[in-house]
């Protein structure tokens, strides 16, 4: 399977960006290259842009697709060694950086990933296969108060309690092996008649235990502000979350940034010494069209913040 060349919301992360012809650019969650490449057309052969994945499938196939360019330097990494990546190309400052968060199209729609719930395959979900740790390790070695945890702060699921229950003791009988066998666990686990009126009720375990096992909101959380500290002036960083926690957490990273005072509310001059980074270009984030919702389902849930740095 080819990996996914939509990328979401691409005319508004390439206008948001302001691209610079001669700038340097960074995307640090290649995956296909689809923004990548529409970067790539509008760079000089001045321009520059490092694709950063963790992901051995993305790299390969990015490299495919942006082969005819000249200007572009693949690395596989996780987007929060940024710095050492940049560091390591001799790159000071970027013009601009780009995060699309989330699982791709390609890792969801290739069974033997383990990250989808719609066919049967071994429990992995790691987005950097060299890992060690897989999903079934989690399923199968974390205690049931925390498994209940993390379905419930990253799935959002209000059933997570019954489902960490019942996932602990099937396991008793043997290890929890398949996505086929999770899903039919937690289906046991949510009333049939809660069932009738939600989505696939495997869904948000899937995500929690996914966001568990590749740290993908601590990633996140640990990595903007470096972010915004390698843009050079005028640079700008666009992030594409698809769930309300990634989204909090860039929202709250860009307005700190936009307004770090730590002083107390009541004191009439600041104090802190804390200055802006920069300012929020997106006040409220900037979602997709019903035209791109309705040619790319999964686009809907897809919210853009922009931050520029001064």
């Amino acid at each position: 399977m080819e990996f996914d060349h939509k990328p979401v919301l691409l005319r508004e992360t390439i206008e948001g960006l302001c691209i610079k012809p001669e700038g340097t650019y960074v995307d640090g969650t290649l995956g296909g290259g689809g923004h990548s490449y529409h970067i790539l057309e509008k760079l000089n052969d001045q321009g520059r842009l490092i694709g950063i994945d963790q992901d051995g499938a993305a790299v390969a196939a990015a490299g495919e697709r942006l082969g005819r360019f000249k200007n572009v330097t693949i690395v596989r990494n996780n987007y929060c060694n940024i710095q050492y990546v940049l560091r390591d190309l001799g790159v000071d400052k970027a013009d601009g950086i780009l995060l699309d968060l989330g699982v791709s199209s390609y890792q969801l729609d290739t069974p033997e990933r383990g990250f989808s719930y719609m066919s049967d395959a071994l429990l992995d979900m790691r987005m950097d296969t060299r890992g060690e740790m897989t999903a079934a390790d989690i399923v199968n070695g974390y205690p049931q108060a925390e498994l209940a945890r993390i379905i419930r702060t990253y799935g959002e699921e209000k059933f997570a309690a019954n489902i960490a229950k019942h996932i602990t003791a099937a396991r008793e009988g043997g290890p929890i092996k398949t996505t086929g066998e999770l899903v039919e666990i937690i289906r046991a686990s949510i009333p049939m008649k809660v069932q009738k009126t939600m989505g696939h009720p495997a869904k948000q375990t899937f995500q929690a235990i996914r966001i568990e096992l590749n740290r993908e909101l601590k990633v996140l959380s640990d990595s903007l502000d470096t972010m915004i500290g390698l843009l050079a002036p005028g640079g700008r960083i666009a992030v594409i979350t698809f769930h309300s926690l990634e989204d909090r957490i860039v929202k709250n990273a860009f307005r700190s940034a936009e307004n770090p005072c730590t002083c107390p509310p009541d004191f009439p001059v600041c104090v802190c010494g804390a200055e802006p980074k920069g300012k929020v270009m997106t006040k409220k984030p900037i979602v997709p069209g019903e035209e791109e919702m309705a040619e790319n389902p999964r686009s809907k849930s897809a919210k853009l913040r922009i931050f520029e740095k001064y």
